[in-house]
């Protein structure tokens, strides 16, 4: 069920963009007056189609979503008849053409703000930006942080979630600048200004959690080891394992927090282990073998559960970003503009071998991404 999901949440994401693209295309030629014969989303044999407008524009669905194009009159292409001459596309002037072409990506620009634009109206959730760990000797341990320190700000920038916090970091790390100016508050309410050192990461560094590499993790909410959800046909469903099941111990060893039932089953793809859960007041013994998976960190085992979570407990620990509506048009030009300007100078950076090019996403990474 959730490849099933993965495939059309990534059908509908890339869909979505195209149909956003080519419409961009499609209205710059309309009002340019050049005539529109097929409007396509996906390529390969037509599935389906209608002709609509003034001049029957041909719209269609193909076998493969994963493109799409719209078809203008042209003279290179066929011909033309005497009286459709002044609406084919290569009659048209430079400005016209360039402003025809350069509509599409337009589009996708304007859809990525609009879409901003709603996300920071709605209000955007996410951890409050709270270091919940700091390794000995590590950057963040020089740089005197923490453990409960805040983080308000990263150079000149306001910091209002963990996810900001990364996102900032992130881009002083791909420079490896070596002093970044961090402002925090301490758990006693005092504002101190640390100076953070990146120049020792490398580029491989930036493939995983280079936070982490940093001596930085993020606070973590207690979640209690109880199972909330069970995924269909999961090696948890086939062993029996219900929702609600508390995990106590994984071959023996006791578990109390939800990170180590994660660990634990992730360190045996493929092997089977004994879980003891509590059902209710009831206490037993489950064996269950993981299923073998591979991501960013190697070959690890999934059973297929989600943890139970409290919303109540959690709300300390989260922070809501909302903006009126005027404030959201302004923060959805200015990150749609930083997220634009950074994946150029990442792209600027693996072509000169200052990053990996393993930070470049394909389809499959994509479709993970839509699935999620």
């Amino acid at each position: 069920m959730s490849f099933l999901i993965t495939i059309v949440a990534f059908a509908v994401a890339l869909g979505s963009l195209v149909v956003v693209h080519e419409f961009g295309h499609y209205l710059a030629a309309r009002w340019c007056n050049v005539k529109v014969l097929r409007f396509s989303v996906g390529f390969g044999r037509v599935l389906a189609s209608r002709r609509r407008g003034p001049d029957q524009t041909e719209w269609a669905i193909a076998a493969f979503p994963l493109g799409g194009y719209v078809k203008m009159l042209d003279e290179r292409e066929g011909d033309v008849a005497p009286e459709d001459l002044p609406r084919a596309f290569n009659r048209q002037s430079v400005a016209r053409r360039f402003f025809i072409v350069v509509a599409g990506p337009v589009a996708n620009f304007l859809l990525a703000i609009g879409l901003y634009w709603l996300i920071f109206m709605h209000g955007v959730p996410g951890l409050k930006p709270v270091i919940g760990g700091v390794v000995a000797g590590s950057p963040a341990a020089q740089a005197q942080f923490e453990i409960g320190d805040i983080i308000l700000k990263i150079g000149p920038e306001t910091v209002t979630t963990w996810q900001d916090a990364r996102w900032l970091m992130l881009k002083q790390a791909v420079d490896r600048a070596s002093n970044v100016g961090v402002e925090v508050q301490n758990e006693r309410a005092e504002i101190h200004s640390r100076k953070l050192d990146m120049s020792t990461l490398m580029p491989a560094d930036l493939d995983g959690d280079f936070l982490n590499i940093l001596g930085f993790s993020r606070q973590q909410p207690p979640l209690p080891p109880v199972i909330g959800r069970v995924m269909a046909g999961g090696a948890a469903e086939r062993a029996g394992i219900m929702p609600g099941d508390e995990v106590l111990a994984i071959n023996g060893t006791p578990v109390k927090r939800w990170d180590e039932v994660v660990s634990g089953i992730g360190a045996n793809p493929a092997r089977e282990v004994a879980l003891d859960v509590k059902r209710g007041d009831v206490r037993q013994q489950i064996k269950i073998t993981p299923d073998p998976v591979v991501d960013k960190s190697g070959r690890i085992g999934r059973i297929g559960v989600a943890v139970r979570i409290d919303a109540d407990a959690m709300r300390q620990y989260m922070v809501e970003v909302r903006y009126t509506p005027w404030v959201s048009i302004v923060k959805a030009l200015e990150r749609t503009w930083d997220t634009s300007i950074f994946s150029l100078r990442m792209l600027g950076k693996m072509i000169v071998g200052e990053v990996s090019l393993k930070n470049l996403s394909g389809p499959i990474t994509i479709a993970d991404y839509a699935g999620q």
